[in-house]
């Protein structure tokens, strides 16, 4: 069943689980905090990727998948702003994008993962790729004078299999595309295979910048 929300349409795409601070002051969404703050059964809005366009003046093009978050803070920032602390809850499919009207609003969908089974080979494969991945980033990390990244281990993740995909992606430097698939990934199985993917790339890209550390500069 259908539920009319409100909507944050953001550059990033929030996970599960994730924590997501927001500095709010545009108009629109400075209403629909004001909505959402107004009864405690209101602490929620959906955020999706923005695919095309700019956070700030609308006109933008939305994804279709997102996530719920719930506000768990709000202060004054400096002038008209706010400060919100929110956490990723529900993943959601929007249905029906609604008239912006004062704020984006959607009727959405809660989509729980569909059932599979991580295998023992995918967990290797995974297993495999973080373990490659921790090292290059270690030296990488030697190289800026950064600390390393500690590798987590797919067994030692709290919860089950779709929320140890998450809690990964979470802690992985990946971009918002490859975000967006492990988040419209039907379940855990496609999740690992997405991640174990977007590991490939990373892995390429440190590979290129440890050939040539003077010719990069950005972090991993």
């Amino acid at each position: 069943m259908s539920t009319d929300l409100p909507m944050f349409p953001l550059g990033t795409v929030l996970f599960p689980g994730e924590v997501l601070p927001l500095q709010v002051f545009e108009p629109r969404y400075l209403a629909m905090v004001d909505h959402c703050l107004a009864q405690p059964d209101r602490l929620r809005f959906g955020v999706v990727l923005i695919a095309r366009g700019h956070e700030v003046g609308g006109g933008d093009e939305r994804t279709g998948v997102g996530t719920i978050a719930r506000i768990t803070s709000c202060r004054p920032g400096g002038g008209a702003r706010l400060l919100i602390g929110c956490v990723g809850e529900q993943r959601i499919r929007v249905d029906e994008w609604l008239p912006d009207d004062p704020y984006p609003r959607a009727a959405v969908t809660e989509w729980p993962d569909e059932p599979s089974e991580v295998s023992a080979a995918s967990a290797r494969e995974l297993t495999d790729r973080l373990a490659e991945f921790g090292g290059l980033h270690a030296r990488w990390s030697a190289l800026q004078g950064h600390p390393s990244w500690s590798v987590p281990v797919w067994d030692d993740l709290p919860g089950s299999d779709g929320d140890r995909g998450f809690a990964l992606a979470r802690s992985l430097p990946i971009g918002a595309i490859d975000r967006l698939r492990v988040l419209s990934a039907p379940g855990p199985c496609e999740r690992v295979l997405v991640l174990c993917d977007a590991l490939a790339d990373v892995v390429a890209a440190l590979r290129f910048r440890l050939a040539d550390p003077g010719g990069a500069e950005e972090d991993v």
